[in-house]
C-alpha cells in the first residue's frame, strides 16, 4: 500500500511521485534490510533504478530475497546485525512483483487489480451470468494473495462476501476451509452487495455528522501590505494586523495590533512605550528587532497574538462584519518579514491566517448564541 509513505525523485525537471517499503538485498551472501523505492514511471530503486521487468530478474537471482537461510546474516545499515533463525516469509517472488505493480497502478491513479476486480464485479452484478461470474473470479484470484483479504475495505467482513459471489451456489472458495457455498450463504453475500451499492450511492451527498470536512467559501489572500492610515471601506485590508485600527490592552492603546505585538515582545517597559507611539508597523517592528524579547516570548506568542486579534474584532464591530463575510474560507495571510505568521506562497506557516479563522469561528459562535463550556 501507498499509505503515507510518500517521496518522489526528478528526472529532467519532472517530479516522479513514489513510494516505499521495506525489502532485503541479498549482496555477497549478506543480507541487508533497506527501503525499495517505487515510483509512478514503473522505475524501481532497489540499490539502483530498474524496470519492472529487470526487477523480476532482480527477484529471480535473489538480489531482492524473499526467502532466508538458517543462520543466514543480516544487517540494517548503522542499526543492528543479526542472524536468521527459523526464518519464515510472507512474500514470494511472484506476490511481491504482483504488489509493486499494483503499486505502480495506484501511483498513476489507474484501476489496480483490486479495482479492476471490483469493475468486474459491478458488471457481474449487472447481468448475473456464469460468464460474468467467471471473469469476476478470474479478476478477483489476481489480486494479489496478501490484498485479497482487504479487497472490499470492509475490516468486518473481509473478502467473505466477494469470495462467495466469485463461487456462486454450490462453489467452493479459494480458501480450502471453506464449506462448499449455501444458497442461504449466497443470498446473504447478495443483500451485502445489495446494501453497499446503495451505501456507494449515497456517500457523495453524505454529509459528516460534524460538518463538512472542507470550506465551501473561496480561500481569501491577504497580501503584505504597510497601511498607515484607516479609510471607509478598507475590506479585507481591515483584516491585516498592521492596519490602522487602535486596540486597548490594559490601559495602553496601540494603534494596531501589530504595534500591540511588538510592543508586548520587548523585555524592556520603556522601549515598550517607545514602540507603542511608532508611527508605522514597520517602525514598531524594528524597534522591537533591535531590543531583547521577553524570556519565554517564542512559546507565547500565538496565545498573545490571539488575545489581540480577539480585542480587535471586539473593539471594532465594522472589521468582525468583514471577518465574518469569509464565511468558512481558508484565509492565507503573507508577511514579508516572519514565514511563521504568514504563508508566503506555501513556504510558512500561516499562524495569521489559523488565528483569524479562530476568531472568525468564535465571532459565528457568539452570534449564533453558541457558548463553550
Amino acid at each position: 500500500m501507498i499509505g503515507n509513505r510518500i517521496t518522489h525523485r526528478t528526472a529532467d525537471g519532472v517530479r516522479i511521485p513514489g513510494t516505499w517499503r521495506h525489502v532485503f538485498i541479498r549482496n555477497g551472501g549478506h543480507y541487508f534490510l533497506t527501503d525499495l523505492f517505487i515510483f509512478a514511471d514503473g522505475l524501481i530503486d532497489c540499490w539502483g533504478l530498474v524496470t519492472v521487468e529487470e526487477f523480476e530478474e532482480k527477484l529471480r537471482t535473489g538480489w531482492v530475497a524473499t526467502s532466508f537461510p538458517e543462520g543466514g546474516e543480516a544487517s540494517a545499515h548503522d542499526l543492528a546485525e543479526w542472524k536468521f533463525s527459523e526464518p519464515r516469509s510472507w512474500r514470494t517472488p511472484e506476490l511481491l512483483v504482483a504488489e509493486v505493480r499494483d503499486t505502480i497502478d495506484r501511483l498513476n491513479r489507474r484501476p489496480d487489480s483490486t479495482g479492476r476486480c471490483l469493475a468486474a464485479v459491478d458488471a457481474f452484478l449487472a447481468d448475473q451470468t456464469e460468464e460474468n461470474r467467471a471473469v469476476a473470479r478470474a479478476a478477483f484470484m489476481a489480486i494479489p494473495a496478501s490484498r485479497r483479504r482487504y479487497a472490499l475495505g470492509d475490516m468486518d467482513r473481509k473478502d467473505a462476501p466477494l469470495r462467495v459471489l466469485v463461487a456462486g451456489p454450490g462453489g467452493q472458495t479459494y480458501i480450502p476451509a471453506d464449506p462448499p457455498v449455501t444458497q442461504e450463504v449466497y443470498d446473504d453475500a447478495l443483500a451485502y452487495f445489495e446494501e453497499r451499492a446503495r451505501w456507494r450511492a449515497e456517500r457523495p451527498t453524505r454529509v459528516p455528522a460534524d460538518g463538512p470536512v472542507t470550506p465551501h467559501a473561496p480561500a481569501v489572500q491577504l497580501y503584505h501590505s504597510y497601511p498607515n492610515k484607516p479609510v471607509d471601506d478598507p475590506g479585507k485590508l481591515g483584516l491585516r494586523n498592521d492596519y490602522p485600527a487602535p486596540i486597548t490592552v490594559g490601559e495602553v492603546i496601540y494603534p494596531s495590533v501589530a504595534h500591540a505585538y511588538w510592543a508586548l515582545s520587548v523585555a524592556q517597559p520603556e522601549v515598550r512605550a517607545e514602540i507603542a507611539t511608532a508611527e508605522t508597523s514597520y517602525a514598531a517592528r524594528k524597534i522591537a528587532a533591535e531590543t531583547p524579547r521577553r524570556e519565554g516570548w517564542e512559546h507565547a506568542r500565538t496565545a498573545v497574538m490571539t488575545s489581540l486579534l480577539r480585542a480587535k474584532y471586539d473593539q471594532h464591530p465594522e472589521l468582525a462584519e468583514i471577518l465574518l463575510a469569509t464565511d468558512d474560507a481558508t484565509v492565507i495571510y503573507d508577511d514579508a518579514e516572519s514565514a511563521f505568521w504568514g504563508d508566503n506562497a506555501g513556504h510558512g506557516r500561516n499562524w495569521t491566517g489559523r488565528l483569524l479563522e479562530l476568531v472568525r469561528s468564535e465571532l459565528h459562535a457568539r452570534r449564533a448564541g453558541i457558548s463553550g463550556l
